[in-house]
């Protein structure tokens, strides 16, 4: 997939909330295809705008120094994860974005095994360096791990089904490949009626999960990313789901001095009002961006500027 066929979602709601034709130093959090990174180097040329980027696919580099080649000093590139942000030298900013989840390279490369479209190694790591492959994951797993991916990360109503088929297969070779995982979960739940997506989607999302540690990199790298924005700054997240976006959330409320949630009984002066919410409800994409990009159907954005 070329960086001229990535479609990035959001696109001109994420622009208007960063507005980088003010100048500035921005920080993309999630490089991917650089679609977000281009149009805010681009937009802001004029105002003289640089941002650094930060992607912790190896497969993001080549992509990343055709940029540097573009975009000169400008743009700066760590081949990292988004939770050590706090490494980036060229802090603070006056706009964050955090494109959270897998991308549609990552998902569109057969032989990475996010997909079970087609046969491929369970792997499933953003990062191919580091951890471990998807297929060790579930060879080895605990059952109460199995559970949180299956039951919490995917929410997979019939996650016992799953578990149990899981841990069953250990051995036989069944949890290497993606297009036999995905056959022996339809195998055990099989299809709900009226549900279009495959039965095993929900249970990949959710090993998908565990194996990135995607929910707690997101929950160490918010408070980084809110520390990392100039006074006046403005963070801006794309999320893809409700545990991400739960997240989200909760941290804003946090820092804009909001109950965190409904359950929240803390006194008004018990809150510090650190930041501003820009949207107080989620931006979401609109017909005519689903219908040109059905990736984008589920996202949605939130951002708010630190005061």
């Amino acid at each position: 997939m070329s960086e001229e066929k990535h479609i990035p979602v959001l696109f001109e709601e994420t622009l208007a909330v960063l507005a980088p034709e003010r100048g500035g130093s921005f920080l993309d959090c999630t490089f991917g295809g650089g679609g977000h990174s281009r149009a805010i180097l681009e937009r802001g040329a004029a105002a003289g705008v640089s941002l650094s980027a930060m992607d912790r696919d190896p497969a993001a580099l080549p992509r990343a120094e055709k940029f540097a080649e573009s975009f000169g000093d400008r743009f700066h590139f760590y081949g990292f994860c988004f939770s050590r942000l706090d490494e980036v030298k060229e802090a603070p900013f006056d706009g964050i974005l955090m494109d959270i989840g897998v991308s549609s390279f990552q998902l569109d490369d057969e032989s990475r095994g996010f997909s079970f479209r087609k046969e491929a190694f369970a792997d499933m790591r953003m990062d191919t360096r580091s951890g471990i492959p998807a297929a060790e994951f579930l060879e080895t797993a605990s059952r109460e791990e199995l559970v949180e991916a299956i039951r919490d990360f995917g929410e997979e109503p019939r996650w016992r089904s799953v578990v149990d088929a899981i841990i069953a297969a250990r051995g036989t070779g069944k949890l290497s490949m993606t297009t036999e995982l995905a056959a022996l979960i339809e195998s055990k739940i099989g299809k709900r009626p009226g549900v279009k997506i495959h039965p095993a989607t929900r249970s990949f999302q959710g090993i998908r999960i565990a194996v990135n540690n995607e929910l707690g990199e997101l929950k160490s790298a918010l408070p980084k990313a809110f520390s990392a924005l100039k006074v006046g700054g403005v963070l801006a997240v794309i999320s893809f789901h409700s545990l991400e976006d739960r997240i989200v959330k909760r941290f804003f409320n946090e820092v804009c001095g909001r109950p965190v949630d409904r359950f929240d009984s803390r006194l008004q002066d018990e809150r510090i009002c650190r930041a501003e919410l820009i949207t107080h409800k989620t931006l979401r994409p609109s017909e005519s961006e689903i219908a040109a990009n059905p990736r984008s159907r589920s996202s949605r954005l939130r951002a708010l500027k630190k005061i």
